[in-house]
């Protein structure tokens, strides 16, 4: 941590890097007003930033040795009612890129430093004004690309995932503390703690962080876009049905089975959630080198996408022959659990959709004409169904972040054995310690515990001047 924190007063553009119009500087630390008083010709005469209104803007110049940088706006945050918890100052200055450089430059030649990744989150998170939970929220706020995305993180940044583990984490110590006091009077063989509560208290704990757990297979494709591959046989529309999806020509259409050799993917969002849709090689045997390394790599597209839309020719097609390609095609990946829909194409070609194809029951099927564009809404009505009545689910929390999943995993793992070692009736010196054990693996979610090496790998994949 010390890598990271002292208490030197750091500085770093906010703003994207690029010209624009505007560009924001965000000052921080003990000497930050005072760094921006030898810089700063307010057009208020006899205005100081030390002694001025905080969250107010002031007009004035910048000053580089007597001579003019730019025009500029200046805002005030006294801490502890600050971002950081610090001295806050923020400079609104024109967006040339020089000019940015220029008062960066001016600043640390009057006692700042620039600040590292994350330093100004990493400060907020020091000074207690958020938990390492919240601070992961923000950098996910700032990367979201979705509606889905974003609510997640927004929700987890006003702290109620904090809350629901901090809740976890002080039931569990009120019980400790019973258990680490029998420890005192371990000659006298008395009990403190209720091992029928405790149970109780366990069962309650394990289901709502195995909830926590299981939130995370939603979590983390809404966070990173819900991967779905199109795969199918060669020639029978994939990447006809890739470009109608995307409404862009993304992938090459050609008559000729095989084309397809490299996963094409693209993303779109769709009410809110952001999918990443895959066009794979068309699946067959084949002697051509080229084709079966595309083959090998549809399959491992495959196995990492959450829904897979099975495409079929159904002009050409019999409905064993799809049953057969259907088994087959089960046998060779490795997930049988994963979202499988069968998409009928080219049903422009038929005069009527046959009847026996309608009672294909083992899989939900869509039939579509991608060449038309006929009821391609119907595919991405079925993928929202899948993810939106999860994420709409009012109060429950999704996790996102995978730090957490393999902590919240941990913290079960503990629990678990807590339950097994009441029910053996162990002694409390040995149920002390899986309880400390999950109480460790809780806290580090929030920061209650820290661990310096998870500071640095957090807070070092911020942006500079977060």
């Amino acid at each position: 941590m010390d890598t990271y924190y002292n208490d030197d007063t750091i500085c770093a553009i906010a703003t994207p890097t690029g010209i624009g119009a505007v560009a924001i500087i965000r000052v921080s630390g003990s000497d930050c007003f005072k760094i921006i008083e030898k810089v700063f010709k307010p057009v208020k005469k006899g205005l100081k930033i030390s002694n001025a209104q905080p969250q107010k803007l002031y007009r004035g110049q910048i000053i580089d040795k007597d001579s003019l940088l730019d025009e500029i706006l200046v805002t005030t945050f006294r801490g502890p009612k600050s971002y950081t918890g610090e001295d806050i100052s923020e400079i609104h200055c024109h967006g040339s890129e020089y000019i940015q450089q220029k008062i960066l430059e001016v600043l640390t030649n009057n006692g700042a430093r620039i600040a590292k990744p994350g330093e100004f989150t990493l400060r907020a998170f020091l000074n207690g004004k958020i938990d390492l939970s919240q601070a992961e929220a923000i950098a996910d706020l700032i990367a979201s690309t979705s509606e889905a995305s974003h609510n997640i993180a927004l929700k987890q940044m006003r702290g109620y995932f904090s809350w629901r583990i901090e809740e976890l984490r002080r039931q569990l110590i009120d019980f400790s503390s019973l258990i680490e006091l029998e420890l005192d009077f371990s000659e006298e063989d008395v009990e403190f703690a209720d091992r029928d509560e405790l149970f109780e208290l366990l069962n309650r704990i394990e289901k709502e962080i195995n909830s926590l757990i299981d939130s995370f297979s939603v979590g983390n494709v809404i966070k990173t876009g819900v991967p779905v591959a199109i795969t199918g046989k060669p020639n029978v529309g994939k990447s006809t049905l890739l470009n109608t999806i995307l409404n862009e020509e993304k992938a090459i259409v050609n008559e000729t089975p095989g084309t397809t050799r490299d996963a094409i993917e693209d993303t779109i969002i769709i009410d809110g959630i952001k999918f990443r849709f895959i066009d794979t090689a068309g699946l067959r045997d084949s002697s051509d080198s080229v084709e079966k390394i595309g083959v090998q790599k549809a399959y491992q597209k495959i196995d990492q996408a959450s829904v897979i839309l099975y495409v079929v020719d159904i002009s050409e097609t019999t409905i064993e022959e799809i049953k057969e390609n259907i088994k087959e095609f089960l046998e060779k990946i490795k997930d049988g659990s994963k979202k499988i829909i069968l998409v009928a194409n080219k049903v422009d070609k038929l005069l009527e959709t046959p009847k026996k194809f309608r009672n294909f029951a083992e899989l939900e099927t869509i039939f579509i004409s991608a060449k038309r564009k006929t009821n391609i809404n119907l595919i991405t009505d079925a993928l929202l169904r899948i993810y939106k009545k999860e994420i709409d689910t009012g109060e429950d929390f999704i996790v996102s972040n995978v730090r957490h999943h393999q902590a919240l995993k941990k913290a079960h793992d503990a629990i678990k054995n807590i339950q097994k070692g009441l029910e053996e009736n162990l002694s409390g010196d040995l149920l002390s310690i899986d309880i400390r054990s999950a109480l460790h693996y809780l806290g580090i979610i929030t920061g209650t515990v820290s661990v310096e090496d998870i500071l640095d790998n957090i807070f070092a994949k911020f942006c500079i001047g977060k």
